[in-house]
């Protein structure tokens, strides 16, 4: 079965960048569509990036440019490469499989079952 454990979060400068890794221990994620989501205080959890198993990518319109997902298959490993980090980046960051799909249907959170524990990205 799934199991992810996200790292790589911190604290970091307006414009600075920051690296999240999100490992599938279970080996069992590299066939499907996964993605990258964020939750700040009191907001609903929302869909950053997401990327099919042959690499086709999926950006919400706040992160384009800015913003690159990718995966390792070798190492069942999914990127979020975060550059020009702005305060309103700040959340709670986790990364989701939607398991057994080999396609991304979109961002919304409720396509994705199988969900990390999270790691936090501060922007000041």
């Amino acid at each position: 079965h799934v199991q992810l454990v996200e790292s790589g979060g911190g604290s970091v400068q307006a414009g600075g960048s920051l690296r999240l890794s999100c490992v599938d221990s279970g080996y069992m994620s590299m066939r499907c569509c996964m993605g990258w989501f964020r939750q700040a205080p009191g907001k609903e959890r929302e869909g950053v990036a997401a990327i099919w198993p042959g690499g086709t990518l999926l950006y919400a319109d706040s992160v384009k440019g800015r913003f690159t997902i990718s995966r390792d298959n070798a190492r069942n490993t999914l990127y979020l490469q975060m550059d020009s980090l702005k305060p309103e980046d700040t959340a709670m960051y986790y990364c989701a499989v939607d398991v057994g799909r080999t396609f991304c249907r979109g961002l919304s959170p409720a396509y994705f079952g199988s969900w990390g524990q999270g790691t936090q990205v501060t922007v000041s």
